[in-house]
């Protein structure tokens, strides 16, 4: 092999730096050296400040070519690449060239950033968020069993005795997107479950999680509990409620164990498919019984209050109930919300 590189060499100054570059980090790979000392022997090779970035940690490390931490003001980056481990961009590394190019530039980082990935998986400090589906079901189904419910959630990262969070994600975004920003700082681990994405962490900050994802939080305890918790809060999520706790249901959360046909039979479920038909009136309906007060809920339709009181007069006589009256108001949550539960 070696003599095939020296011979591919001599016909090309190209192919000859080529292999020097990923004998170079070849070795540097099988000294198992840590990031700083990637950076350095990088920093030296480009002869030009070198960067890593973990999105884990968001820090920054640059290196002058004197293998020193670089202290001039960022200059704008030549060349960037990617670090994916398992099939996730976990960081960058980039060249901070201030002269023509080198044509080496691009190998250079290629094989930087895959140093890098190989250093990430073992030293640390960043891991993926994304995990083995079939590991964390074993993690949270049911029917396992707890020696191998605890060995799964050790094989994930987490120790023995930690209280793990699991979190019911519906999202167009990825969900190592989704989990990072919902566990910005400690170990998070997610992956998709049926139709359903799975996100379990040491701790949880739905604040933070972006536009249009909706979340149900199981909280804390046995896996397989916090799991089944996390559904059915999920299944209570709107637009206008992204994030439910399960904690929060209280007594609500009998409404998700009705049995369907039950819960279709119900009069008052059953009327709510005559205004159904007519989105807005649903949506009238909705901001009413979500505020209980006639104006507000004119502020969230942007619409006059004379006019949402017309509407729910008229909605009050097609289902027969009186939506000024408590009894009435309550009567016309619990019919939108189990409808809301079938529909989910």
């Amino acid at each position: 092999m070696e003599a095939l590189a020296l011979r591919v060499s001599g016909l090309d100054p190209y192919v000859d730096g080529a292999i020097r570059v990923v004998a170079f980090y070849d070795t540097l790979m099988r000294r198992r050296v840590d990031l700083p000392a990637l950076a350095r022997a990088s920093a030296g090779l480009a002869e030009c400040v070198t960067g890593i970035r973990l999105h884990g940690t968001g820090r920054a490390v640059r290196v002058s070519p004197l293998g020193t931490e670089a202290t001039t003001a960022p200059f704008p980056a030549s060349t960037t690449v990617a670090v994916t481990l398992d099939e996730e961009e976990i960081g960058e590394v980039w060249l901070e060239r201030t002269g023509p190019p080198n044509p080496l530039d691009d190998i250079v980082l290629d094989r930087l950033a895959i140093a890098v990935a190989a250093a990430v998986e073992r030293y640390g400090p960043a891991r993926t968020t994304m995990a083995d589906p079939a590991l964390v079901e074993l993690a949270v189904g049911a029917e396992g069993d707890e020696v191998a419910r605890a060995r799964a959630l050790r094989l994930l990262g987490f120790a023995a005795g930690v209280p793990v969070h699991v979190v019911a994600i519906r999202s167009e975004l990825p969900l190592d997107q989704v989990g990072g920003r919902m566990c910005p700082t400690g170990l998070v681990k997610a992956a998709p479950l049926d139709d359903v994405g799975v996100v379990l962490a040491a701790a949880v900050d739905p604040a933070g999680l972006p536009p249009g994802v909706r979340a149900g939080v199981g909280g804390p305890g046995s896996p397989d509990l916090s799991w089944r918790r996390a559904r059915t809060a999920l299944r209570f999520t709107t637009a206008r409620e992204p994030v439910v706790h399960h904690a929060d249901l209280g007594a609500l959360a009998l409404l998700a164990d009705l049995p369907p046909d039950v819960a279709r039979a119900n009069p008052d479920v059953a009327a709510l498919a005559r205004i159904a038909a007519v989105p807005e009136d649903l949506e009238t309906l909705d901001a009413y019984c979500a505020t209980g007060s006639l104006r507000r809920a004119a502020d969230l339709l942007h619409l006059h209050h004379s006019s949402v009181a017309r509407r729910l007069d008229q909605l009050g006589k097609v289902l027969g109930l009186d939506l000024t009256d408590p009894a009435g108001l309550t009567r016309a949550r619990l019919a939108l919300t189990v409808r809301r539960l079938l529909d989910s």
